[in-house]
């Protein structure tokens, strides 16, 4: 496959990340896109980062948006759907109700507006994982968070999916 389209251009690919508000979707993206991780909370409205990535040695641009996961922005958010390629749905393993949220908003929200785009879901604060009061909390609904390695190791996999489907 080429990186490029047939106009000449880098694959770009959009991402639209979504999620309860403080899940850390934001941190995540910082994260992702300048290998730093931000020292304070300031809730989103709507941002939006970049980063390019080589897959099986084709740069991919990716375009990463980030969104409000309070109610109150319901209707802005939906506006960022559109041409979406992927949507990752975060929640925090620390917040068992941001992962029941998963279920009752998140992806019922996006597969309503995109019903053919694929999710994929993530657990930040992974610094929690060792927290015996989210571990307790985890365990009452058989819940384990997975490890930092498997993470990474789904990420990747899901990242070459991606360029390979496309």
């Amino acid at each position: 496959m080429d990186s490029m389209d047939s106009n000449g251009r880098m694959q770009t690919i959009k991402c639209v990340v979504v999620g309860d508000g403080a899940v850390g979707k934001t941190c995540l993206l910082i994260s992702y896109t300048t290998n730093a991780f931000p020292e304070e909370y300031i809730p989103t409205v709507f941002d939006n980062y970049s980063a390019q990535t080589s897959v099986d040695g084709q740069i991919v641009s990716l375009n990463l948006w980030d969104t409000a996961g309070q109610e109150e922005y319901d209707r802005l958010r939906t506006l960022s759907y559109p041409q979406t390629n992927i949507f990752v749905i975060c929640f925090s393993i620390g917040n068992p109700s941001s992962y029941a949220n998963v279920r009752h908003k998140w992806h019922p929200e996006v597969s309503h507006h995109c019903p053919n785009v694929p999710v994929l879901l993530v657990g930040t604060k992974r610094d929690l994982r060792n927290d015996a009061e989210t571990v307790k909390k985890l365990k009452e609904q058989s819940l384990v968070p997975t490890t930092p390695q498997q993470g990474t190791s789904l990420a990747k996999q899901f990242e070459r999916c991606w360029v390979k489907r496309n």
